[in-house]
């Protein structure tokens, strides 16, 4: 996944396989009873257990923060890239040309 805001780059790669690996790492967490039930309720409604669960919970999560950053500083040759990646011309795609001209329905000129 790449992420761009203003003049920086913030390439994040992730992988389904990842998340399916039993970790190596122990992570414990104290919780409510309430919490423990609810998270316990809501993996059960997605036929995971507890730590699939709140580790794919958490994992979501911290992309999220982690793509909402808004600055990312880069070397000189890694912004030299990244705008020639800006300045190529972009990839033929038929499909997105098929999209743009078809008319919108309110549109003066759609009837």
């Amino acid at each position: 996944m790449t992420t761009v805001y203003g003049h920086a780059l913030f390439v994040y790669q992730t992988s389904t396989h990842q998340e399916d690996r039993c970790g190596d790492a122990a992570i414990n967490l104290r919780a409510l009873p309430e919490q423990r039930e609810l998270i316990d309720h809501a993996a059960s409604l997605l036929g995971k257990n507890r730590s699939d669960f709140m580790l794919e919970a958490a994992c979501e999560r911290a992309r999220s923060v982690v793509l909402d950053q808004v600055f990312f500083n880069l070397d000189a040759d890694k912004f030299r890239q990244f705008t020639a990646m800006l300045d190529r011309a972009p990839d033929p795609n038929p499909g997105l040309e098929r999209l743009m001209a078809v008319k919108a329905p309110w549109s003066a000129d759609a009837a």
